[in-house]
C-alpha cells in the first residue's frame, strides 16, 4: 500500500518565510545605505561650513564687516568696550568726603587770584575742600604733575576764555607748582592775557582772554556804568585768539557768563538787533542765540583748521544764586553738595544744549579733517556743588568790624582750591589719554 505523503500546505508556509526573510535582508541592506549615506552628507556639510568659516574668520575685521560677519572675538571686544564706556562714565556720579587735604594751599601757591581765594579771604567753613567726585563704578585718579608734564615736553597748551577759564589754568599751575620752576614770561596791562614757560621741559602756557571768542567793542558813555554796553560781531573772530592760533598744540576754550551782558549786535558790520535792550526799536537776541553763533564761527574754525590742535571745550559753568530772606537779597552759602534730588532749575541747563549740538556738528568735520575734539563735560557735577563759591568771600575778610556790612555776593565764579580742581582731573585725563572714558581702572579692582 503506498504511502500518500502531504507536502503542499508545508512547502508554501516555506516559501512564505524564504520570502520574508529576502524581503528583511533587503530592507537592512537599504537603510544600512541610507544611514551611511546621511552619515557622509553631514560630515560634509560640516566640513564645507568649517572650511568657510575659517576663511571667514582669516579675514581682516574691515572685511569681515564687509561681509556682516562679527567673529566671537570682534563681538567680545565690541562688548567690552561697550561695558567699559558705560561703566567708566567720568561725568555721571556723586560727591564723596574725601578726608585728603587739597594738594596745594595759597601758602604753597601764589597764583590764586584774589576773587578765588576764600580761605585767605575770611571764609569760616572749611568743609567744601574735603569732597571728591566718584564716578560711577569708577576711580578718577588725581593729577600727577611731573607725569602731566612729562607728557607736555615741548608742547604749547592755550587756555582761552574768561575769567573762569583763568581760574582752571590757576589750579593746573597750583598742581605744577610743587615739581617744576615755571616763568611768567609775558603779560598784558591788565594780567588777563599772560604766558608762562617751564624751561625743565620746554612747555608753554597761555592764558588768552577773549569773553566772546568773536570780536567785540565796549562802549563807555562817558563813565556811566548804567549806559556800557557792547558791539558784539557775530560773523568776526576775536584775533586775540587766532592770531597765533598756529603754534597752540592743544586748546581749552571755556567762555559764558558775558553774553548776559546788553548788547548791539551786528554783522557784515551792519546792526541786526541788540540783547537786553528794552527801550531799543531792534530785533530782540536772546542769550542763547548769541552764544550758539559764536561758538558756532569759533569750532568750525578749528574744525577746519589746517593746524591739527587738539581742542577741548569746557562746558557752561553753573551760577547758583539765590534768594535769601528778602526778595532783592542774593545769596550762595551753601556748605554741601547737592543731592541729585536737590537740584534745581538753572538756565545753564539750556546753555549746555547749545554747546553740546555745536559741539556734535564741529567735532564731526574735525574728525574728517585729522583734528581731535573733546568736551570736557563738567556742568553737571558742578550744578552739584552749590557749595563751592566765594559768596561774600571774593573780598579779603569782608565782615571785619560790621557783620552787617553790605558786600559783594559771588555765585558764579569759584574757590580754590575747590571743585575747579576736579575738573583739571578730568582735563589732564582727557588729555593724557584722547578720550574721558578710555583707559580708567574700575573701583572694583
Amino acid at each position: 500500500m503506498a504511502v500518500e505523503v502531504v507536502v503542499g500546505d508545508h512547502e508554501q508556509l516555506l516559501v512564505k518565510e524564504g520570502n520574508n526573510n529576502i524581503s528583511l535582508i533587503f530592507f537592512k541592506f537599504i537603510s544600512v545605505i541610507f544611514l551611511a549615506g546621511a552619515i557622509c552628507y553631514l560630515f560634509v556639510s560640516t566640513f564645507n561650513i568649517w572650511t568657510v568659516e575659517t576663511e571667514k574668520s582669516s579675514l581682516s575685521l574691515e572685511k569681515q564687516d564687509a561681509l556682516n560677519i562679527m567673529p566671537l572675538t570682534k563681538e567680545s571686544a565690541v562688548k567690552e568696550k561697550q561695558l567699559k564706556k558705560e561703566v567708566c562714565d567720568l561725568w555721571v556720579g556723586e560727591w564723596i568726603p574725601n578726608t585728603a587735604k587739597p594738594a596745594y594751599t595759597y601758602n604753597t601757591c601764589n597764583l590764586i587770584l584774589p576773587f578765588e581765594n576764600c580761605v585767605r579771604n575770611g571764609r569760616p567753613d572749611a568743609g567744601y575742600l574735603y569732597w571728591r567726585w566718584k564716578p560711577n563704578s569708577c576711580d578718577l585718579p588725581p593729577i600727577d604733575p611731573l607725569k602731566f608734564l612729562n607728557e607736555m615736553r615741548n608742547k604749547s597748551f592755550a587756555f582761552i576764555g574768561d575769567s573762569i577759564c583763568h581760574s582752571l589754568l590757576s589750579s593746573l599751575m597750583c598742581h605744577l607748582y610743587k615739581v617744576a620752576k615755571v616763568h611768567d614770561v609775558y603779560h598784558d596791562p591788565s594780567f588777563t592775557t599772560r604766558t608762562w614757560y617751564y624751561p625743565s621741559h620746554n612747555f608753554t602756557l597761555y592764558m588768552i582772554s577773549s569773553l566772546f571768542l568773536i570780536h567785540h567793542e565796549t562802549i563807555d558813555n562817558h563813565g556811566d556804568a548804567s549806559q556800557i554796553h557792547l558791539n558784539l560781531h557775530l560773523d568776526i573772530l576775536d584775533s586775540k585768539w587766532t592770531r597765533e592760533y598756529n603754534k597752540y598744540d592743544y586748546v581749552v576754550i571755556s567762555i559764558g557768563p558775558h553774553f548776559f551782558k546788553s548788547s548791539i549786535i551786528y554783522e557784515n558790520n551792519q546792526v541786526i538787533g541788540c540783547h537786553h535792550c528794552p527801550h531799543m526799536n531792534l530785533k530782540k537776541f536772546g542769550i542763547d542765540e548769541l552764544y550758539r553763533k559764536a561758538l558756532h564761527l569759533s569750532l568750525n574754525f578749528i574744525a577746519k583748521s589746517k593746524h591739527k590742535t587738539f581742542a577741548i571745550l569746557k562746558t557752561w559753568s553753573p551760577d547758583h544764586s539765590e534768594h535769601g530772606d528778602l526778595p532783592t537779597k542774593i545769596i550762595c552759602n551753601r556748605t554741601r553738595p547737592f543731592r541729585e534730588e536737590e537740584i534745581q532749575y538753572n538756565f545753564g541747563t539750556i546753555m549746555r544744549r547749545v554747546e553740546i549740538e555745536e559741539f556734535e556738528k564741529a567735532a564731526t568735520i574735525g574728525a574728517g579733517n585729522g583734528v581731535r575734539m573733546e568736551l570736557l563735560d563738567t556742568y553737571h557735577l558742578s550744578l552739584l556743588r552749590p557749595d563751592g563759591h566765594p559768596g561774600p568771600y571774593g573780598t579779603y575778610h569782608p565782615f571785619d568790624g560790621d557783620k552787617k556790612k553790605k558786600v559783594k555776593i559771588d555765585c558764579m565764579h569759584w574757590c580754590l582750591p575747590g571743585p575747579i580742581d576736579t575738573w583739571n582731573e578730568l582735563l589732564v585725563k582727557i588729555v593724557s589719554s584722547g578720550d574721558a572714558n578710555d583707559s580708567v581702572v574700575p573701583a572694583f579692582l
